[in-house]
């Protein structure tokens, strides 16, 4: 992994942001593609998406939120007063809901490699998760603490080519497992997002050596089409 040791700490009201290896090179490759039809029908479905909406009109920044409110109402996963780990965080729909549910008292911990706006009671951090000092820097912050909750909703850039970016997402579930492993109370929760394909049920067998209880939620939210599907632990055993 690349070393970097460069960070800033930027403060909006109560809402405290870190900026970690900011000259960490990326391989991200960004291309100007003309609109397609399915660009054209894939806007068509955003605008028209009432979750859509629904975020727009109660001020959440993405729709993803309705995902978790979902999972949230079925299997409190958000307790009052506790700790919450957001992956993946950016825009922060998550972390939005997060913060409300978890009370005065409560701390929410946000990372992703992407900027995001300041959301008050959310401690963020910017910086790469797949990179070693960015998961030092948050368990630096944690110091001893125990979480009660890891939520990822990390992803890849789609790269079109399916097997590399299975590959990618699955490697991102990982890491998101590893953290909890060591950072979980015993009666902690896992809540991830991965695809299904390639890796998907070897990665199911591996939760279900950690934690206790293991299920699978497809939200409302989550679209038809989509390959996502969200898996739960909770109860370590490690």
């Amino acid at each position: 992994m690349g070393k970097c040791s460069q960070f800033a700490t930027l403060f909006y009201g109560n809402a405290k942001h870190w900026i970690i290896c900011t000259q960490i090179k990326h391989s991200t490759v960004f291309t100007t593609m003309k609109r397609t039809k399915s660009g054209k029908a894939w806007m068509r479905e955003h605008v028209t998406d009432p979750y859509v909406k629904q975020a727009k009109a109660q001020g959440y920044r993405s729709r993803s939120a309705f995902k978790l409110m979902e999972i949230d109402d079925k299997d409190r996963l958000i307790r009052p007063s506790e700790i919450v780990v957001d992956l993946g965080a950016a825009p922060g729909g998550w972390s939005q809901v997060a913060v409300e549910r978890i009370k005065e008292n409560g701390r929410v911990l946000a990372v992703d490699i992407l900027e995001m706006e300041p959301i008050p009671g959310v401690e963020f951090i910017q910086g790469d998760f797949c990179n070693e000092e960015v998961w030092r820097y948050l368990e630096a912050i944690l110091g001893k603490k125990q979480i009660c909750l890891v939520m990822s909703d990390m992803a890849p850039n789609i790269s079109g080519v399916s097997v590399s970016d299975q590959a990618r997402m699955m490697h991102l579930a990982e890491l998101g497992m590893d953290f909890s492993i060591n950072r979980l109370k015993s009666d902690g929760v896992f809540l991830v997002k991965v695809f299904h394909g390639h890796g998907f049920d070897d990665f199911v067998r591996k939760m279900k050596q950690v934690f206790r209880y293991v299920s699978t939620r497809k939200p409302e939210a989550s679209r038809d089409r989509s390959a996502e599907t969200y898996m739960l632990g909770r109860g370590l055993m490690v």
